[in-house]
């Protein structure tokens, strides 16, 4: 009896294990079903810095159309010939704004040329006054943010007094944007501006409509994975990229960390080379870039046998 009731006492733990053995299985299946299923919602768009500096508004959509880059960055405080600058009329930035608005390619923000890191009073009080006239002027034209600069520390300075300020300035201008509904975007650019830089300022910024803007600068390349885990709690729903066959920062890396992320935003070509054609250039860019994200999909899950 002692004995039938052992053998069937083992029979039920042998049972259970298979049944657990099947779901372990199972559900193996289907979570490297899931796995493998990686997605990517990152869109190409484009800035105008220099190969759009003598494309007016109409030129500018119909190149970006072609491209297929259907967002746009106006940099401003250039002369750029698509004119959308402090000094634009009401009427001229509601026409703007219609034009963009009954076309494919959306007006993602203008960027400015101001930075905050002037030891001058005046000349920082000066540049959030011209930032606060870019905010309402991207609003006007359809935008939903402005790109600011950090930008540089100063020897006779000491560098935390230029990062408090940085913050300082941001935390005024972001406060007004927000009236606006419009971003702030702070590019990874000049010597205060490397994303460890970057991470410190944002720690003393309280407005959550300020961001941080990627621009692959070099002195991030070596150790891009420690420094982007560092400013990913903060980062804007735009970036900048430059050429990629210049091959000098690594930009497959950072496509792979963003979609582990789930960033779903737009990485905006800033080409400054000189192309005969830059309408197929800006075609051949996409494709690298295209192939990069493609990359970024493929990779097998770690710790998943498949």
């Amino acid at each position: 009896m002692i004995r039938h009731l052992w053998v069937y006492s083992k029979l039920v733990i042998t049972r259970r294990q298979l049944l657990s053995r099947s779901v372990q299985i199972g559900g193996g299946l289907a979570m490297r079903s899931a796995l493998a299923a990686r997605v990517s919602q990152m869109r190409f768009g484009f800035m105008t810095y220099q190969w759009g500096i003598d494309w007016d508004v109409p030129t500018l959509i119909a190149n970006c159309t072609k491209a297929e880059a259907y967002a746009v960055e106006l940099r401003t405080s250039a002369h750029y010939a698509h004119g959308v600058e402090l000094t634009l009329s009401s009427e001229d930035r509601r026409e703007v704004r219609k034009k963009f608005a009954d076309s494919p390619v959306q007006i993602i923000g203008v960027a400015s040329a101001e930075r905050f890191d002037s030891p001058d009073p005046d000349r920082l009080a000066k540049a959030i006054e011209i930032v606060k006239g870019h905010v309402k002027l991207s609003q006007n034209v359809g935008g939903h943010g402005v790109r600011v600069f950090p930008n540089d520390y100063h020897a006779d300075v000491p560098k935390e007094k230029t990062l408090a300020q940085i913050s300082q300035a941001l935390n005024i201008v972001g406060k007004f944007a927000a009236d606006y509904g419009q971003r702030i975007r702070l590019e990874n650019h000049g010597s205060a501006g490397d994303l460890l830089s970057l991470r410190k300022i944002m720690d003393a910024v309280n407005q959550k409509n300020v961001a941080i803007k990627l621009n692959g600068e070099s002195v991030d390349a070596p150790d891009f994975a420690q420094r982007f885990a560092a400013v990913k709690p903060f980062l804007d729903d735009t970036l900048h990229f430059h050429e990629l066959d210049r091959r000098n920062f690594p930009y497959q890396l950072q496509s792979d960390l963003l979609v582990d992320a789930g960033w779903d935003g737009w990485w905006l070509l800033e080409a400054s080379s000189k192309p005969p054609d830059r309408v197929q250039a800006m075609i051949e860019q996409r494709g690298m870039w295209e192939r990069i994200v493609a990359k970024s999909l493929a990779r097998p899950w770690h710790g998943v046998e498949t």
